[in-house]
């Protein structure tokens, strides 16, 4: 079984630049040994979806330590019997990797 998903989260009251905030999660997203992409609006992680929700609620609980208003969008892609997609999607198509 493969889940992917598209995930973005970051706060919206800490000014123009939130790269300090999107590096700390980015770092929870590392920690989970998880296999992901990142992309300049958002990362792509691909595991099961109990842990894939573990990582967005650990994401979440970073940033709602220190930021009262945290915007977050998750797009969720499942498909059975099938593993490695976050690259063989791209390859499909004809993408790089």
């Amino acid at each position: 079984m493969s889940t992917l998903i598209d995930f973005s989260i970051f706060p919206l009251d800490k000014g123009e630049s939130v790269s300090p905030y999107v590096a700390r999660v980015v770092r929870i997203i590392r920690h989970s040994e998880l296999q992901y992409k990142i992309g300049p609006m958002g990362t792509t992680i691909e595991g099961e979806w109990e842990e894939l929700m573990d990582v967005v609620t650990r994401c979440f609980k970073e940033l709602k330590k220190d930021c009262g208003r945290i915007y977050v969008s998750v797009k969720f892609d499942y498909r059975k019997h099938s593993s490695n997609r976050i690259i063989s999607k791209v390859k499909s198509v004809g993408g790089a990797v």
